[in-house]
Order: C-alpha cells, then sequence, then structure tokens
C-alpha cells in the first residue's frame, strides 16, 4: 500500500509532464533544428525530457521523508522548485505555441477553400524563437522568488473606521504576522530583517495568526532568539494554526505527537507569545477597554478544534472585539453571522499561494478557486476581516509576486 501511495504522483503527474514535453518541444523544434550541432539538438532535447522528470523524482523522494523529517530536504526543495518553474515556464510556451498552431490552421482553411485541398503549414522559426523569449519571464520571475522573493518582507497598511471604537483607542495601531513555518526557514539575516521591520513599525499590539512550525516543534528552536525580540507594549499574542497540531507527519506515538504539540505551546511562551486557546483578554488603555479573542484552528476542510463560544463566554456583549482565528473559512461559516458581534478579524493559512499578481487595480492567485477570501481586507455584515499573505513559507521555497507580509491596521473611531 505505501509502495501504490508513493506512486500516486508519477501516475497523474508523469503523463502530464509527458504531454506539456511533447507539445512545446514539438512548438520549439523550428529553433533547436537551426542548430547546426546534430549532438548538440540530442543533447537539449535529452535535457528537455529529462530535467522534469528528475525534478519529480526529487520531489516524491522529498515527500516521503517530510513525514519523518522536518522538511523536504534540499533534493526535495530542489526538485519541487524546478517542479513548479519549469511547469510556468512550459505553460508560456504552450500558450505562445497555441496562438501559432491557431493561425496556421486558418491558414490551412483558407488554402483549402482557395485550392480545395487542406493543407497545414508547418510550425515556423520567428513562433518559436517568440515562444522562447516570452517563457523568460517566468523563469526569471520564479528563479528571483526562489533567491529574494521568499524574504522581501512588505508592509500593508490598514485604516479601519468604527462607530463603536473606544475613544481612548483612536489610532491604536496592530502588528500583524501569520504562518511562520520555521522548519522552511533558512536565512537568517533576511528573517532578522524582517523581525526588525516589525519592530519598527512600533505598533501598541503583537499577534500572530499561527503556523509557528511545519510538523516539528524542534524546527522552531533556531529562530527563538530572533522572535524573542519581537515587542509591544500592550502585549504580543497568537494562536495556534492547522500545522501546529502535528497531523501532517507520521509519529511513532500518540504520546511523542501531544508532546510535540504541548513543545510548541511552550515555544511560544518562551518567545513572549500569550497563546490564546478558546478565551479572551481585554486590553485596557486609559480605563477604557477592547476585547482580544483567540481560538484554536477552525477551518473548513481542516482541522475544526476551536471553540468560538467558549472563548466568548463571559464576555461583555457591547464590547469592542478583535478575534484571532488561524483559517479565514471560520469567518465565512461561523463569525461573520455570529450573534455576538466580532469587529474585526485577524486571519492568515492560504498564503497567498505565494505566487500570484498584485497591482494597485488588479489582484488575482491561484488560490482563489480554493478560498473565496484569501488576501487583504475584507467586510461583511458590518464585520472586518484581515488575511496575512503570511511571513514565512511553505512546500514552494519562494514567492511570486504575492510577497511575504507583515500587516500594520490602524483602529480609527468614526
Amino acid at each position: 500500500m505505501k509502495v501504490f501511495r508513493a506512486l500516486i504522483p508519477f501516475l497523474f503527474i508523469a503523463p502530464l509532464i509527458y504531454l506539456m514535453n511533447a507539445y512545446s518541444l514539438a512548438g520549439i523544434r523550428p529553433l533547436i533544428n537551426r542548430i547546426e550541432s546534430a549532438t548538440l539538438q540530442q543533447v537539449l532535447i535529452g535535457l528537455y525530457w529529462l530535467i522534469p522528470y528528475l525534478s519529480l523524482f526529487f520531489t516524491v523522494v522529498g515527500l516521503r521523508n517530510m513525514q519523518k523529517n522536518h522538511g523536504l530536504g534540499y533534493w526535495g526543495n530542489l526538485g519541487f522548485n524546478s517542479l513548479i518553474t519549469l511547469f510556468f515556464t512550459q505553460l508560456s510556451i504552450i500558450g505562445i505555441v497555441v496562438l501559432g498552431d491557431f493561425v496556421r490552421l486558418f491558414e490551412g482553411l483558407y488554402f483549402w477553400v482557395e485550392n480545395k485541398q487542406f493543407v497545414l503549414p508547418e510550425r515556423n522559426f520567428m513562433t518559436a524563437i517568440f515562444a522562447v523569449l516570452i517563457s523568460t519571464l517566468p523563469f526569471g520571475f520564479f528563479v528571483y522568488g526562489i533567491v529574494k522573493g521568499k524574504y522581501k518582507y512588505k508592509v500593508h497598511k490598514h485604516v479601519l473606521s468604527f462607530s463603536d471604537l473606544p475613544e481612548a483607542f483612536d489610532g491604536f495601531k496592530i502588528s500583524q504576522i501569520s504562518d511562520i513555518h520555521s522548519g522552511s526557514l533558512d536565512n537568517e539575516k533576511a528573517v532578522s530583517l524582517g523581525i526588525d521591520l516589525i519592530n519598527e513599525l512600533k505598533s501598541d499590539l503583537f499577534l500572530f495568526t499561527g503556523d509557528l512550525v511545519n510538523n516539528d516543534a524542534e524546527e522552531f528552536i533556531p529562530w527563538k532568539t530572533l522572535f524573542s525580540k519581537i515587542k509591544a507594549p500592550f502585549g504580543q499574542f497568537s494562536v495556534l494554526g492547522n500545522h501546529d497540531y502535528g497531523d501532517y507527519k507520521q509519529w511513532p506515538s500518540e504520546h511523542a505527537k501531544q508532546k510535540n504539540r504541548q513543545d510548541i505551546i511552550n515555544h511560544h511562551e518562551s518567545v513572549g507569545f500569550k497563546l490564546m486557546q478558546d478565551e479572551h483578554v481585554e486590553i485596557e488603555k486609559d480605563g477604557q477597554k477592547i476585547s482580544l479573542i483567540g481560538v484554536q484552528n477552525w477551518g473548513h476542510g481542516f482541522i475544526q478544534a476551536g471553540d468560538l463560544t467558549k472563548a466568548l463566554y463571559g464576555i461583555n456583549k457591547d464590547s469592542f472585539k478583535i478575534l484571532l482565528s488561524h483559517d479565514p473559512t471560520h469567518f465565512e461559516h461561523e463569525v461573520k453571522n455570529h450573534e455576538t458581534k466580532i469587529h474585526l478579524t485577524l486571519a492568515g493559512h492560504t498564503h497567498g499561494m505565494q505566487m500570484g499578481i498584485e497591482l494597485p487595480w488588479f489582484k488575482w492567485s491561484p488560490v482563489k478557486l480554493r478560498y473565496k477570501r484569501w488576501a487583504g481586507i475584507y467586510q461583511e455584515n458590518g464585520r472586518f476581516l484581515n488575511i496575512n499573505r503570511g511571513f514565512g513559507f511553505l512546500g514552494f521555497s519562494g514567492r511570486v509576486g504575492i510577497w511575504p507580509e507583515i500587516s500594520l491596521i490602524e483602529l480609527r473611531r468614526a
């Protein structure tokens, strides 16, 4: 059975690689045929076929090891990063080749009308060279995303107005990060700069919305000193994410799994984060208060450990409320229509899929196919939701267009 599960990626992805390779290679063949050396032609064609399958092999090896180790490992990361990069690079080639083939088809139909004979023209050199030139764009973007983009921290600033915000909290600033995924981090200097950026914002309150690790509590140990530097006058609070429960790793025993979870809980305390598990606290300023609520992970299709009713027990119904909940689907399925109004929910989880397009007038990521709300500020039923794009990364060791985020939210009294 284990052998069969290991073969599943090959059974689904290997045929896709074959189809993409065969079609894209046929499209750029006129360019390869211009190479005078037949040996060099064969070498290039051989590499064109070898590299994707080699990347798939290393990816599968990494996935198998991930259940025992902290992550995909060096070769697993190399394989998966290469596989993703090659997929989008080839996709751009295929797009140009498809356009060229439509032109060829219309030319063939025109010839058939004129001469009563259908002849499909051969693919031409200019289409091939244009396809290769266009493909350098996604290739370059993904290489940049792997080398630099995953640590290109960006501050997203939001000013949110509320008519019932206590006057003392007018101008109150909150910093939020999510999805650290410490087991994936690999550059201490870059992460340190990100933490410095958090502290430079001089927010009143710091909030972390889950996924401290990929699987194992040990992943965070090398990063404890850095993250303990995060300080805010009104405190640092946090919740657990789906990866903090150890459900994506094979453990020798249930005891080992529970110990790992307890170690993760201890890590929050050791760096100065007050971990909230289905509970609430009051933040007081100048004699006025707001309520901060934190629940365990609750996600549609994921772990549903969070108990919002328990977290709200004893809370002042008329107080201004901020909720920390890792998965944004919690807002969709429970929070937005809850009888107790929660003014602002802070979440993460989606990472914005770590790839997409963000322009001042346009925002899109493939993750939109899975999550209706996936990044930034949303408002419904008089309640706000902020989805942080994540501080770290998972799986694909890079970010393309969707940069790691530090959210800065300023509360204003309307």
